[in-house]
């Protein structure tokens, strides 16, 4: 899998904000909010948010799915 970098995140009350260079990637609120900090501490903070935010597939994913040996 390719490198996951760019992505930092705000805690702000309650809820959890995943930025990716800059910009708002997600909001999590409530369980997941407090699911996604406790993963942030056990794994590598920039594949948890990557995950988190759906930013860990680069396409490739299509073009195998419609490879012949696939099918």
């Amino acid at each position: 899998m390719g490198d996951a970098a760019g992505f930092e995140f705000r805690e702000r009350g309650d809820d959890v904000v995943v930025m990716h260079h800059g910009r708002k990637a997600a909001t999590l609120r409530g369980d997941s909010a407090v699911r996604f900090l406790e993963d942030v501490k056990r794994g590598d903070p920039q594949q948890v948010m990557a995950r988190t935010t759906g930013n860990y597939k680069r396409g490739n994913e299509r073009l195998a799915r419609n490879h012949p040996r696939n099918r």
